[in-house]
């Protein structure tokens, strides 16, 4: 399941405005953001819309991607596929607490070098 999507824009204000207007009518709403650098929309279930500046440092690119992996194996597993397939490394499976508490991902950079995330967002099973 794809967690979150990640849009590069010209004009992040500009951009942020008219996402919220057009997501009035399906309730979606920001989320979280940090100014002049990114915008998250909650579009439902857990799943963002986001919206970054285009000059944004990395680990951000012009398209991201994140899929909701199973477990931090899962997202272990996708980075080593990943990079055997021959995938550039974007951030090696790890916590990002800076995102959540619970947040484990990893980043890739496919052939076009569009930024490839597997990750996972809950505690730990006993903990």
């Amino acid at each position: 399941m794809i967690d979150h999507i990640t849009v590069a824009v010209s004009d992040l204000s500009k951009s942020k405005l008219f996402y919220e207007k057009a997501f009035l009518p399906l309730g979606f709403r920001p989320a979280f953001g940090k100014e002049s650098v990114f915008w998250a929309f909650d579009i439902g279930n857990g799943c963002l819309f986001e919206i970054q500046q285009a000059d944004s440092p990395p680990p951000l690119t012009r398209v991201h991607v994140a899929f909701r992996a199973c477990g931090k194996a899962e997202v272990d597993a996708f980075h080593h596929a990943a990079l055997e397939a021959g995938a550039r490394d974007n951030g090696a499976p790890g916590l990002r607490p800076e995102y959540a508490p619970d947040y484990y991902a990893c980043f890739v950079l496919d052939p076009d070098g569009y930024n490839i995330e597997a990750m996972i967002n809950q505690p730990a099973v006993g903990t």
